[in-house]
């Protein structure tokens, strides 16, 4: 066997790993037809509902939105500049604040906790199941208090949540519920696609996602009155409603959050593409799991049955107990071989400075708020085991089950893993 790397052995693979290009000349040439027509953004802050500019934005944002309601079976898609803005959005949307709790996951973006502060509602962090990242529903029950307003699930690595469990326990309470799928374009809980099942869902099109548009995001509801609320959050809504006739303007102080024309353009194409890409990257993470089942010290993703995932990233769990040997140590020996992975994913949110100081704004607030005084946070350490566990102990992740990668790039990781635990096996047999 060939000596490791990290000891002066030659590495599996020498080759760049490629980043994620998903335009190509489909998108070059809608972007033309913007630059030829010259108005990249056709959006006006005030109540002016006929084009060309508007209230609701120019030609490719809305045959955007259209082309996306249509694709997730949906009444109603607002387009946003980041899905961070959709979140916030999404908050202000369902009139949450101020002595209001919302439970969230802790292992996920920070925008997912901090969209509740910006309205002065308190995030409540709830755990993570082992096997998928996503909330826990026996957790989310635990942390339901007679505050409790919201739950706001987080479809982690693109694997869908237990969207039955959860539904029920909203239903029983009568909670809303946000869906964040940054990072799940195209899944699916039991033939529905996650985003459909709660009030509002919220996709993202950063440059790191499935699809992206550089920078955007996209929020999805069958609600009406929601929809219109969103766009209103979207483009300064407090310049809109008197004209508009609008009554309701509870958390309508709007912001711009609005989608360019350029971006729409991108998007457009992006999304005929969706089902391409995922059909690519559930290729290769089926082509890792039949490589690396066969190790006893790793667990590879669990697809909860009768779903569709659809795989951000590659999430292997490491249990170090098999070798004693710890997992950075681990993941020092595939860097070395030129097999990629990193440590974690995110720290659990409520150790960030923001939770255990309680200092989002000006004299502690909206932690010191008169109304939110009496709220019980669970900001320390051991609050989320689980989360905990995937993080400092268990969680592996990879990139890069993508295009423009293919199977023989996959099969580069399979032969460094192989090649490490081969030689494991041997000193600890």
């Amino acid at each position: 066997m060939a000596k490791l790397a990290i000891n002066s052995g030659r590495p599996v693979r020498t080759k760049p790993w490629l980043g994620n290009i998903t335009t190509g000349k489909e998108e070059r040439r809608a972007v033309l037809k913007v630059l030829k027509r010259g108005q990249f953004s056709l959006f006006e802050g005030s109540y002016k509902p006929d084009p060309p500019f508007s209230f609701w934005g120019g030609p490719w944002v809305r045959r955007l939105e259209k082309i996306w309601a249509e694709y997730y079976g949906i009444k109603y898609a607002i387009s946003m500049n980041s899905a961070t803005s959709g979140l916030y959005a999404a908050i202000g949307a369902l009139e949450l604040g101020y002595g209001d709790e919302v439970i969230v996951s802790p292992y996920t973006m920070s925008a997912c906790a901090a969209c509740a502060l910006i309205y002065g509602a308190i995030p409540i962090f709830a755990d993570v199941e082992l096997d998928t990242g996503c909330l826990k529903p026996e957790s989310i029950e635990e942390k339901i208090t007679p505050r409790t307003k919201a739950i706001l699930v987080v479809h982690q690595f693109g694997i869908p949540a237990d969207m039955s469990g959860i539904l029920k326990i909203a239903k029983k309470h009568n909670l809303k519920i946000i869906e964040d799928c940054a990072q799940a374009h195209g899944a699916k809980y039991r033939e529905q696609y996650v985003g459909t099942f709660g009030d509002i869902g919220i996709f993202s099109l950063n440059v790191n996602k499935t699809i992206q548009t550089g920078e955007g995001g996209v929020c999805v509801t069958n609600n009406r009155e929601l929809a219109y609320r969103l766009a209103l959050i979207r483009n300064h809504g407090e310049a809109v409603v008197d004209n508009a006739g609008y009554k309701n303007i509870v958390n309508i102080v709007g912001f711009n959050f609005r989608l360019t024309e350029l971006q729409a353009a991108i998007g457009i194409e992006q999304l005929k593409k969706l089902n391409n890409f995922n059909k690519i990257r559930l290729g290769l993470v089926e082509y890792l799991n039949c490589n690396l089942n066969k190790f006893d010290c790793f667990i590879t993703p669990k697809e909860r049955k009768n779903c569709y995932s659809t795989y951000y990233v590659y999430p292997l769990r490491y249990l170090s107990e098999k070798y004693n040997v710890k997992r950075e140590k681990i993941i020092d020996l595939m860097n070395a071989e030129g097999v990629k992975f990193s440590a974690g994913y995110t720290k659990p949110l409520y150790l960030q400075p923001l939770y255990r100081q309680k200092k989002a704004f000006k004299n502690g607030y909206p932690w010191s708020a008169l109304e939110n005084k009496n709220i019980k946070t669970n900001y320390f350490k051991g609050t989320c085991p689980n989360a905990e566990k995937l993080h400092f102990e268990q969680m592996m992740i990879n990139e890069y089950v993508r295009m423009p990668h293919r199977k023989s790039d996959m099969r580069d990781i399979a032969i460094g893993i192989e090649k490490i635990i081969t030689l494991l096996e041997r000193k600890y047999r």
